[in-house]
C-alpha cells in the first residue's frame, strides 16, 4: 500500500488524555485496596489511559512511485493513540482527492465525518458523502468505505448516481479507487435527464 505522510498544521496541535491518568491510579488504588486481581486492576488502567491528540488542518499524501495518488484533508482530526485499534477521526468533515497518472485531480469526495482504521486500512466517511468526477458524474449516498488494500470504494446504502444524461437510485455500490469501473449492486429505478427536464418546463 502507498505510504501516507502526515502535514499538520502547527498553529494548534497537542495532546489531550482523555483518560485522566491521574484519576485511573486513584480508581486502581482503590480497587487494589479490594484486594481484586491484579489482571483486573490493569484492565482498567488501561481502559482509563487512552490518548487523542488533535491536529488542525490536517493533510494525508498516500504516494506511489513518488507520485501523489489521493490526498486527505480536514479541519480537525483526532488522533486515537489506542494500541488495539488506532485510528484517525474527522469530526468537523473530510475531504478527499484522487489524482490521475498525470497528476490532475480526477475526482473528489466531501463528507460530515471521517475515520481511518489503520489496523484495517480502511477509510469511512458517513453523513451527507458526495462524490464528483471531472467528467461530471455525482454519487451521493451517506456512506463510504474505501478499502486501501485492495484499492477499492465501496458501500451497501442507498445511492444515487447522477449523470450526464440520466440519475439512477439503488442499494449498494462498488468502484476501482479511481472510478474506472463502477457498479450498482441493485438498482431501483433510472431517470432519465431530458425527461426530467420535460416535467418541469
Amino acid at each position: 500500500m502507498y505510504p501516507a505522510h502526515f502535514f499538520l498544521n502547527l498553529s494548534e496541535h497537542r495532546l489531550r488524555s482523555v483518560g485522566f491518568t491521574a484519576l485511573a491510579a486513584t480508581v486502581a488504588l482503590f480497587w487494589a485496596g479490594c484486594k481484586n486481581d491484579v489482571e483486573d486492576v490493569n484492565a482498567l488502567v488501561s481502559r482509563f489511559d487512552t490518548q487523542v491528540e488533535t491536529a488542525k488542518d490536517v493533510e494525508i499524501l498516500y504516494s506511489d512511485s513518488a507520485q501523489v495518488r489521493v490526498r486527505i484533508t480536514g479541519p480537525t482530526m483526532l488522533y486515537h493513540l489506542d494500541r488495539r485499534e488506532p485510528r484517525q477521526e474527522f469530526p468537523d468533515g473530510v475531504s478527499v482527492d484522487f489524482f490521475g497518472p498525470e497528476g490532475a485531480i480526477t475526482s473528489q469526495l466531501d463528507a460530515r465525518y471521517g475515520l481511518r482504521l489503520e489496523n484495517k486500512n480502511e477509510v469511512i466517511v458517513r453523513d451527507s458523502v458526495v462524490w464528483q468526477s471531472v467528467e461530471g458524474e455525482k454519487i451521493e449516498t451517506e456512506e463510504l468505505i474505501w478499502d486501501e488494500r485492495r484499492k477499492k470504494i465501496y458501500t451497501n446504502k442507498f445511492v444515487v448516481i447522477t449523470r450526464p444524461d440520466e440519475i439512477i437510485y439503488g442499494h449498494g455500490f462498488e468502484a476501482d479507487q479511481d472510478f474506472s469501473y463502477s457498479r450498482i449492486n441493485a438498482i431501483e429505478g433510472r431517470l432519465k435527464v431530458e425527461d426530467l427536464e420535460k416535467e418541469l418546463e
